[in-house]
């Protein structure tokens, strides 16, 4: 684990962060690891861990953070908003990340759309899969276009 120096940091990194719309209260965070032991996404991704976002901000660490794939792994659930016992607001706290990231440079401005649409296609592919496994006669070639469409566009 590599060390790290706090004078290095950006000290207003996390007051930039409360001083958005919606993550006025990340800095209530006290590591609990609820938003991360109910996360969807992080159950199926080891490395992304909401919890430590939320710690690395507190800290300063605003260049890799910001910079980080971990922003867009969330799928937006809402999962740890919901359960936080200090009403954090994570899905709003890493929205706001995402648009510091893109507004600051650490990530192109199609990103922020790409996202949003991913996230809708990603719902839709759940629900035609769901309705896949319950009507098994239907036609699974479609499922299998939109999903090689999907993989084919360019971020």
């Amino acid at each position: 684990m590599n060390k790290i120096i706090l004078s290095e940091m950006d000290a207003n990194f996390k007051k930039e962060i409360a001083s958005k719309a919606g993550a006025e209260q990340f800095q209530r965070c006290f590591t609990c690891g609820t938003c991360t032991a109910a996360c969807p996404v992080a159950e199926v991704h080891e490395d992304y861990d909401p919890r430590k976002i939320i710690r690395m901000s507190i800290l300063g660490m605003k260049e890799e953070v910001l910079s980080s794939d971990a922003l867009w792994m969330c799928s937006r659930c809402y999962t740890c908003y919901a359960l936080c016992p200090q009403g954090v607001k994570f899905t709003d706290v890493l929205g706001v990340l995402r648009e510091m990231a893109v507004a600051q440079g650490y990530a192109p401005k199609e990103r922020m759309e790409e996202a949003r649409k991913l996230d809708k296609f990603v719902q839709e592919l759940r629900c035609d899969i769901i309705n896949q496994k319950l009507h098994p006669e239907n036609d699974v070639s479609k499922i299998q276009k939109k999903l090689e469409k999907e993989i084919n566009k360019k971020w």
